[in-house]
């Protein structure tokens, strides 16, 4: 058991002599530290400090470096510091401490701007690059799993894609029926409002039907369908990440991706064109209505002139390029939540990933379909 630690000062003229005594170490701690507080005032008004340790009869990294510190500040006021009556074997140790942080950090240019973008661009492609290859990855694995259910047909989990159809499909027609009706009567009452100007209110008709049918249908739904499946996906996956029953399932011999992944997307495949010509629909009604009250057109004109605007041809544009998206979005979703590491955070970032993602995928894809399908002609 070492003895109290001790530190008087006398003064001496300009001069303020410390005489540290006892046992300075790391269970004093508590007690060096308030007797390296009480010398402070006296080491201001010093001219020169001399710290005599003939007193000393324990000391370890602990006490040395208060009694450094005591030394360095009154090296930083200015004055001049003296270290006397040193034992030898603490010597060794005094001169290591007093070494420590001597050197100033180098100072740290600042990059030139030319290259720090260079160096995000470089950045950015690399994680391109990686989102390419995961995306990659997730679509051979997917394939494989599903040449595999083809081959072993009773391997395919009925249960679990019925379970993922009647949370990604039926569960999701309320919302979907509210959005897309929404959006046709904003796009009706718009289409109003300024061809009334020309004369030209009949075309209203074809602007909506096209509009929906070709494009927004699908588009509005698909959007939808990535951020309210798309990132339960994710966090579903990404906590059973978390809590290790991916490994588990490795452990026992089964395929995560059949087991997990292919019922959800397939369930988002088969639900997707469903809900684009719900949603469809749901938007040509509210274009219906808001023809009615807001147009002064009857039903009867609305589906007469619909029916001279749009053609069967538009109907399969929109529904080609629901699998599609539904494929795309499920990818994302599921490797994404694949990539959740053991963080909270982590889930979250990657939920917010996935859905950022999958919609622009879906944009994307919208985008190379409208050309491919002007392309061809239809």
């Amino acid at each position: 058991m070492g003895s109290t630690p001790l530190l008087t000062a006398t003064p001496d003229g300009d001069t303020i002599e410390l005489h540290p005594g006892g046992s300075w170490t790391a269970a004093n701690v508590r007690s060096l530290e308030t007797l390296s507080e009480a010398v402070v005032a006296e080491l201001d008004r010093a001219e020169r400090v001399k710290l005599d340790m003939t007193g000393v009869n324990e000391l370890d990294t602990v006490g040395a470096w208060i009694l450094e510190k005591i030394s360095r500040r009154a090296v930083a006021a200015g004055h001049r510091s003296e270290v006397v009556g040193v034992a030898d074997n603490y010597a060794g140790l005094i001169e290591e401490i007093h070494q420590v942080n001597r050197r100033n950090p180098a100072p740290v240019s600042a990059p030139n701007p030319l290259f720090a973008r260079l160096g995000d661009v470089g950045r950015y492609a690399t994680s391109t690059s990686q989102d390419v290859a995961v995306f990659l990855q997730m679509l051979g694995s997917l394939f494989v799993a599903l040449i595999g259910v083809l081959r072993r047909p009773r391997s395919l989990r009925v249960t679990s894609l019925v379970y993922q159809l009647y949370k990604v499909g039926f569960q999701a027609i309320p919302i979907m029926v509210l959005i897309t009706f929404l959006i046709g009567a904003i796009i009706a009452q718009q289409g109003f409002f300024h061809f009334r100007k020309f004369g030209a209110e009949s075309y209203t008709v074809d602007m909506v039907g096209i509009l929906v049918l070709r494009e927004l249908g699908v588009l509005i739904v698909a959007i939808m369908v990535a951020g309210r499946s798309g990132s339960a996906y994710t966090a579903e996956l990404g906590s059973m990440k978390m809590r290790e029953e991916i490994d588990a399932l490795l452990t026992m011999g089964l395929d995560p991706v059949e087991v997990l992944i292919l019922p959800r997307i397939v369930a988002l495949i088969i639900a997707l064109p469903i809900l684009s010509f719900i949603g469809s629909m749901a938007a040509l009604y509210g274009g219906g209505l808001v023809a009615q009250f807001y147009g002064d057109m009857g039903p009867a004109i609305f589906i007469a002139r619909l029916h001279d605007a749009v053609s069967v041809t538009s109907f399969k544009v929109g529904i080609i390029k629901a699998p599609f998206m539904a494929l795309a979005i499920g990818i994302v979703a599921c490797s994404e939540g694949l990539r959740v590491l053991g963080s909270a955070e982590s889930l979250g970032r990657q939920t917010t990933t996935s859905v950022v993602k999958s919609i622009f995928l879906v944009i994307v894809l919208d985008g190379l379909f409208a050309v491919f399908f002007a392309s061809i002609g239809m």
